[in-house]
Parts: structure tokens; sequence; C-alpha cells
């Protein structure tokens, strides 16, 4: 667990590098307008099955029973992934032949407004990277049980390139006018879908796996996936799905030039509470909160959840619950000094990295104050990850879906509550309860249906967590004050480096076990996790 923690934690940081990159070039390129709302929502639909395949539903579902295959029969196992491959790329393929015909036909007959029919385009360009990326999803989720990380790990950062390459040179080298460039960079993507399918292969080859088309549809393990995979899709994606959320009733409520800046509901005249724009601020916002949610908080749950798998395979109920404990406290660890930093550096950092280009300072404040919100929910966020693939480690994806429901549901009730008052922040603000929701629905089923141990531990690690963190705060603070008058970019290099030391200094004088999973080898975690 730990050396595969490490691996995917490192190429996540190289991938979050380069999507930082990116933020950065469509921020000088495009700002946050127009333009930008409709890449991002075109974007949304291919990136969304990303979620649900890639950190989701199908490689969630097929890890616990491909385990179980692979310590009986490796030829069944064999099987059952080419038939998994060869069914979800069968399968996107039709959604999407359909899903352009649907596209097609809206824009057509329906689309009144030139800003809808950029949407429509986009979406158009990039819908066939749904099934490129789903079948990495599946491939890179077959080496991780192989015990191989690198390759799955390392195919978002080809994405972030491509993307990077194709702003840069449709803007500088080619001088593309801006309402083309988002055309391009579509295009791109679709070409990186490419290359990461081929990044997969080898190593598929060196772990003894061959990659053929099969269609063994109604073997027993294959039905199995199925029935895990239906509940999955929701459960998992809950904080994808509410993004989406967001990001559609921000365009929805947002008014324009073109569309209006006021709507008429029952003879009543009511002014959009948003303007265009506003998906750019979810957006960049969304962006800097999941960094630390994807560099620690996914690459946690994805190098525990072979492990958790392993267990309840065998019925080590016992160790089962001690890799969930462990994950809990790990979670709890990394998230509370997450929040610290990005609600200190939180602007500054917005300011040093996008306020160029078409990025004014009036953006500066908007994604600030919705990124506040968003990081309020990193604790959530962080055990959202590891419960539900507690619960698909057991082969149980019912309880997963079931508070996946209750949280959308209740996110779109606080969505359209409020929106009024706080603007995207009140987006930002219903998505973050509604991770702390989901996280007490799956909790309490968890010690149903386990025991307390699942929490042993946990208390000593809030306490000794909030004590480094207000350690790490105070250090925060005097360091804002001693480099007040310096410039934005040698406050954050002073300021991040001083908080994250002070925090690893602090957790290590107070013998913290959780510091094993950054600083330490796997024998040493595992002593620390029966010893506790």
């Amino acid at each position: 667990m730990i050396r595969g923690f490490r691996q995917i934690a490192l190429l996540t940081i190289v991938s979050r590098i380069f999507g930082f990159i990116r933020d950065i070039t469509f921020s000088h390129f495009f700002g946050a307008g127009g333009l930008l709302d409709a890449w991002i929502i075109a974007f949304r639909i291919p990136n969304l099955a990303r979620r649900l395949f890639g950190e989701g539903a199908a490689s969630a579902s097929f890890i616990p029973v491909y385990s179980e295959q692979l310590a009986g029969d490796r030829d069944r196992a064999a099987n059952l992934a080419n038939t998994m491959i060869t069914t979800i790329f069968v399968l996107l393929a039709g959604v999407v032949l359909v899903g352009e015909v649907v596209i097609w036909c809206y824009y057509k007959f329906f689309a009144n407004t030139s800003e809808t029919q950029l949407v429509l385009s986009l979406t158009s360009v990039m819908l066939p990277y749904m099934v490129l990326v789903c079948t990495v999803a599946i491939l890179g989720g077959i080496l991780n049980v192989h015990r191989h990380f690198a390759a799955p790990a390392a195919a978002p950062v080809v994405l972030n390139i491509f993307i990077i390459a194709s702003i840069l040179l449709t803007g500088w080298l080619f001088g593309v006018p801006a309402r083309q460039q988002p055309f391009y960079v579509a295009l791109a993507v679709i070409v990186a879908g490419c290359v990461q399918l081929g990044m997969q292969i080898p190593p598929l080859r060196r772990a003894g796996v061959k990659i053929r088309p099969a269609w063994h549809i109604y073997s027993s393990s294959f039905k199995k996936v199925i029935f895990l995979m239906g509940p999955m899709i929701i459960g998992l994606t809950v904080t994808q799905i509410n993004t989406l959320a967001d990001d559609l009733i921000a365009w929805w409520f947002s008014g324009s030039a073109e569309k209006g800046y006021s709507f008429f509901l029952m003879g009543n005249e009511i002014l959009f509470p948003l303007k265009r724009g506003s998906v750019s601020y979810l957006y960049y916002s969304q962006r800097l909160y999941q960094l630390p949610l994807g560099v620690l908080g996914i690459s946690l749950a994805t190098a525990v959840f072979p492990v958790m798998s392993s267990y309840a395979a065998s019925r080590d109920y016992s160790g089962l619950s001690r890799a969930i404990s462990s994950g809990i406290r790990s979670s709890v660890f990394m998230a509370v000094p997450a929040i610290i930093g990005l609600v200190f550096v939180g602007k500054p950092l917005i300011s040093v990295a996008f306020e160029h280009g078409k990025f004014s300072s009036q953006h500066t404040d908007m994604v600030a104050l919705t990124l506040f919100f968003y990081s309020l929910g990193l604790c959530g966020y962080f055990g959202q990850q590891v419960l539900t693939r507690a619960f698909y480690s057991m082969q149980d994806s019912r309880v997963p879906m079931r508070s996946a429901l209750a949280a959308v549901l209740v996110n779109v009730v606080l969505n359209l509550t409020l929106l009024w008052p706080l603007g995207t922040a009140g987006l930002a603000a219903s998505t973050a309860i509604c991770s702390y929701l989901q996280v007490i629905i799956l909790l309490t089923a968890l010690l149903r249906r386990l025991d307390s141990s699942i929490l042993a531990g946990f208390s000593v690690t809030v306490c000794k967590t909030l004590i480094c963190s207000a350690f790490m705060s105070v250090v925060l603070l005097v360091t804002w004050w001693l480099s007040k008058t310096s410039c934005g970019i040698l406050r954050l290099l002073t300021m991040v480096p001083a908080g994250a030391i002070a925090y690893l200094f602090a957790a290590r004088l107070l013998a913290m076990k959780e510091l094993s999973l950054l600083t330490r080898g796997r024998k040493a975690v595992v002593r620390d996790e029966k010893s506790s």
C-alpha cells in the first residue's frame, strides 16, 4: 500500500503541476468568461466518464472480482479482463454515436443562441474521448491489481501536455482567433486519449496480460462486476456529479448580453444572480482544491483499495478494519492542513498564477471566495474516497449509492438556495456540506457492518492533527507578516514550505503514526497498524 501510494502520489504531483500550467494558459488566453465557460461544460461530459471509470464504477467494481479470480484461476481472470475491456469499448462507442446524433439534432432545431451552439459543437468534438479514457481506466485497473501504478497514474500528464501545447501553439505561434482556439484544444484531447491508450500496453505485456477481444458476458464473474457497477456509478462519483450540477446551474443562472440579464417567472422579472464567467470561477477554484485531493486523497484511496479488497476476499475482517481505520486516520491527517493551507495562500496563489492576460483582479476575488468554501469540504472529500472503496472491497455498492443519492438531492436544493445570497460561493458551500453528509451516512453504515475498531485511534489522530495544524497556522501567520513587503511569488515560496515543514515537524514531535505514510517504509507501517 505504501509503495503504491508514493508512486501514485509522485506521478499525480507531476500531473497536477502540468494541470496547473494548463490552467495558467487558460487564464491568460481565455480569462474567466463565456468562452471558457463553454469549453469547461463541453469537457465535463467525457471528463465525467473518466471520473466514473478512471476513479469510479468500472475500476472499483472490477478490481475486487478480478483480484478474486486471479487468486484462483488466471485463465478465468484473463477472460474477465478481456470481456470487460471489450464490453466497455463497444457500449461506450454506441453511446458516443447516439450522443453525436442527439447533439446534432439539438444544434439543428433547438439551439437558439451562439453560446449554446458553441457548447454543443465542442461537446461533439470531445465526446469520442469518452471511449478512449474509459478503456484506459480499465487497463489501469488491471495494472493496479498487478501492483503496477506508474502507467495509469502518468496518463493524465499526457492529457495536460497536449492541452498546454495546443493552447500555446494556436495562441502564440499561429495566432488563431480566440473563438476558434477551443476547437483545436478539443482535438488535442482526442489525440492525447490515443497516446494514453498506447501507454498501457507495454506494462500489461510485462505483467503477462494479453489483451484480445472477448465476449464472455454470461460468466458469473462478469455478471458480478455489472451488478456492482450500476450503483457504483452514483456512489463513488458523487463529488463529480455535484460539481457538474454546480457548473450547469451556474450556466443556466448566468446572464449575458446575448441571453439577457433577467428572466420572467409567473409574470415577474427576476435578475439572474450570476453573469457569464461564473462557470470559470468554479473551474479555477475546483482545480485548486482538487490539487490536494488528487495528490493525496485519491492516491491514498487508490493505493488502499487493493489492500482492502485482498482482506475482504480472504474474509480477514480484522485486517479489513485495520486498513479502513488507517485510511480514515490518514485522510484526516492530510486533509486538515490542506484546508488551512488553502485558506492562507488561496488568494495570493490565484493572483500570482492567473492574474495576467485576460484574467483581472476582480476575477481573483471571485475565485478566491469560491475556493474558500470548496476547501472547507476537503475532509469530506478525502473521507468519501476511502469509505466508498471500503464498501466496494466487500462488493457492496448499494450503501454508497444510497448515500450518494441523498447527497446529490440535498446538493441541488442547497445550490438553488445558497446561489442567491452567495453566488458561486454558495454552489461551493453546498458541495462541501454534502461531502460531510455522505461521510456520516457511510461511516454509520460501516460501524453497523463491522465494529468500532474502524475508528481505533481516530480521536487521538484528530487531537494531534489539530495541535499540529494550530502550530502550522501560527507559523503561517508569522511568515505572512514577515513577508508582507515581498512580491506575491516570493511570499508563496516562503509561506508554503514554512507551513509544510511546521506541520511535519509537529507531527514528528507528537509521534503521529500517519506520518509513516509519507516518510517510512511498508514494514514500519505494518508494525504501527498491528500495535494500534
